[in-house]
């Protein structure tokens, strides 16, 4: 597995990370808990070092997990979790005030087992704080021992210049994948001027990327592959499907599964650091871990490139 630095942080992280909004137990479907802590520790055999939470998912208890899963082998983990967003009630409530930082990296650290959070990140935007407020907390936390890295999720390169004047940001953590390509335009080029590491999560555009659904699921409310991505309606649909088609073949020259092309789409492109994959059983991380042996050339991605401007009308 090749090892990335991540920004100018002292972080060297796995090109293929592991993502843990699936195991939270909320928004995709019941968790098995033994399965998911057992999905991190082979997560982690399989080479993959970086494990990315937050504390939305599942109100806790996927950084509880998490916890658990590292739990004599820390020294072996980047880990990565984030702040600034809570649920009252249904709603979301975006909070970066220095306040709640304060109290919310206490409770991670206590959830994660854990003296220090390698990468603590804002997880969104919050427009009622000056983000200058929260980088200087934030940096204030560095400074004290509690987190060893700064990093941001879902900002955008305007925002990421103001951070940028208060604390020199490791990373922005941002939604990417063949099916999603809005951070090349502005984002991905500032955050190559600026040496801020890219993690990108949805590689496989909520698993419609993985080939293995042959006709429209239907997924139960509240899951976010109904509302979060919308690749299972049409037209996105019947679109995804002759990509796919693109992707099989593909996958079937090098012997490796469809999932494992749209991971390595992402990590071989220009900017990106690791590209964070969820997985709920060991059988899962092991798979998707199995992407960072093997990569694609520079014609199978001039011909995917191809396709997908084809196929969706895009540059």
């Amino acid at each position: 597995m090749e090892h990335r630095r991540l920004g100018k942080s002292e972080l060297n992280v796995s090109a293929i990370g592991l993502g843990t909004w699936a195991i939270g137990g909320t928004f995709w479907g019941q968790t098995d808990e033994s399965a998911a802590i057992a999905a991190i520790q082979k997560a982690i055999d399989s080479g993959i070092n970086l494990i990315d939470t937050a504390p939305i998912y599942g109100d806790g208890h996927s950084e509880e997990m998490v916890g658990k899963a590292v739990k004599g082998r820390r020294h072996q983990v980047i880990i990565a979790t984030k702040c600034g967003v809570r649920l009252k009630g249904a709603v979301l409530i975006n909070d970066l005030t220095p306040k709640s930082l304060r109290k919310e990296v206490e409770v991670s650290l206590k959830l994660l087992g854990t003296d220090v959070i390698d990468l603590y990140q804002c997880h969104w935007p919050d427009p009622n704080t000056p983000i200058e407020d929260t980088m200087a907390e934030m940096a204030k936390m560095k400074t004290e021992g509690k987190i060893r890295a700064i990093g941001v999720s879902n900002f955008d390169a305007a925002l990421l210049k103001k951070a940028q004047k208060v604390v020199q940001l490791a990373s922005n953590q941002v939604q990417y994948s063949l099916l999603n390509r809005d951070i090349e335009k502005e984002l991905i080029p500032f955050c190559r001027e600026q040496d801020i590491g890219i993690l990108t999560y949805g590689p496989m555009g909520g698993g419609i990327l993985s080939g293995k659904y042959k006709q429209k699921p239907k997924f139960e409310e509240g899951d976010a592959r109904s509302f979060f991505y919308n690749y299972y309606q049409e037209p996105q649909w019947t679109k995804v499907q002759a990509l796919l088609k693109e992707m099989e073949k593909i996958a079937a020259r090098h012997g490796k599964p469809v999932a494992h092309v749209a991971i390595n789409w992402v990590r071989q492109q220009p900017g990106i650091t690791s590209a964070l994959v969820g997985a709920r059983s060991p059988q899962q991380a092991e798979a998707n871990a199995a992407a960072g042996s093997w990569q694609l050339s520079a014609e199978e991605l001039s011909g995917i490139n191809k396709t997908v401007s084809q196929t969706f009308g895009e540059k």
